[in-house]
């Protein structure tokens, strides 16, 4: 049976709704592909037609950095490549939706590979996928929005840093592939530090008694400082944190999305520590004692986001990563 506490927090945890987002995926799968491939070539065009092209061409060109098909094993690609028509449902479906949000824009003919979960690798082949390792030779590892009901979400706080709480929050799940969250948790679980809440979402065998309620994104507003520390793969809240007036916190990134991570600056879009987090308290201390850094940091995270609020501009940049990757994957040579 629920607990009051429970209801509360499905009512108003502040993410996104998983039945809109189910109901609008399902019913534009009903919808006739003709409908949408029709419009390819008018939104080509209409990239072309925008002051901001070269920023579209750029970011997609981050996300999708493939330049030709020299290196690639094509019998590989034979072997492992799927036609979008034929692209069997992802283990967990909001990455077939969110890709497929994208493909039905093309021929249904052309292939591609495309790669579900929570990824830290970089594939042997040219492959889709929502999240890759940070580094200069990751270009099999395809960027898309997947997973975005989740990932992409931000928040109207009204609720100035100055008055929040002194305090850096953390609830996250804890596991063995979240070591750092771990190292975090054992540093500062049970109050061992005045300036850290820290506690687990989930009952942990190692630490069950670390687990606390969820908070919802709500509660987490009332802290100056939110810890943001990556996971499977990236940090799933540093999109809504970054647009709030609570600062980030974090170790330097190792992984990337669509949210393009690897292009964050360290101390002006977020706060960064130690891996240990043996800075931690100093950290939070000086900026406790300087609110106005805080505060820019803060601006500098607001301007970061924008340009991830235009629904349509992310559209046509989608089609133009798909669109780069089925011209070099697609080829008579393949």
């Amino acid at each position: 049976m629920m607990s009051r506490r429970d209801i509360y927090y499905k009512l108003h945890s502040g993410k996104n709704s998983n039945l809109k987002y189910y109901v609008r995926s399902y019913l534009r799968e009903l919808m006739p592909r003709w409908l949408y491939t029709r419009q390819l070539e008018g939104l080509l065009r209409q990239v072309g037609q925008r002051p901001d092209k070269e920023e579209l061409l750029q970011r997609a060109g981050y996300y999708n950095k493939l330049t030709n098909g020299a290196d690639i094993d094509w019998q590989a690609w034979q072997e492992q490549a799927v036609s979008v028509k034929n692209q069997p449902m992802t283990n967990q479906s909001a990455y077939y939706h969110d890709a497929m949000e994208v493909a039905r824009y093309f021929d249904a003919k052309l292939r591609w590979i495309l790669l579900s979960g929570d990824i830290t690798h970089v594939p042997q082949l040219p492959t889709i996928v929502k999240s890759r390792p940070l580094g200069d030779d990751n270009q099999n590892s395809v960027l898309l929005n997947m997973d975005k009901k989740r990932h992409f979400l931000f928040v109207n706080d009204q609720k100035a840093f100055r008055d929040k709480r002194n305090v850096a929050i953390f609830r996250g799940d804890l596991g063995p592939r979240k070591e750092n969250r771990n190292v975090f948790m054992r540093r500062f679980a049970d109050g061992q530090s005045p300036l850290v809440d820290a506690a687990s979402t989930n009952c942990w065998e190692e630490h069950p008694e670390w687990q606390q309620q969820k908070l919802t994104i709500g509660e987490h507003l009332d802290y100056k400082f939110i810890m943001s520390l990556e996971g499977n793969d990236v940090a799933s809240n540093l999109k809504w944190v970054m647009s709030s007036n609570s600062v980030a916190v974090t170790p330097r990134l190792t992984c990337e999305t669509w949210f393009m991570e690897g292009t964050l600056k360290p101390n002006y879009h977020y706060i960064e520590v130690k891996d240990d987090f043996s800075d931690l308290e100093e950290r939070l201390q000086y900026y406790i004692d300087h609110p106005e850094e805080a505060e820019a940091i803060i601006q500098h995270a607001h301007e970061y986001v924008a340009q991830f609020r235009d629904q349509q501009r992310e559209k046509l940049i989608s089609i133009l990563v798909l669109k780069k990757y089925f011209s070099i994957l697609n080829t008579e040579s393949a």
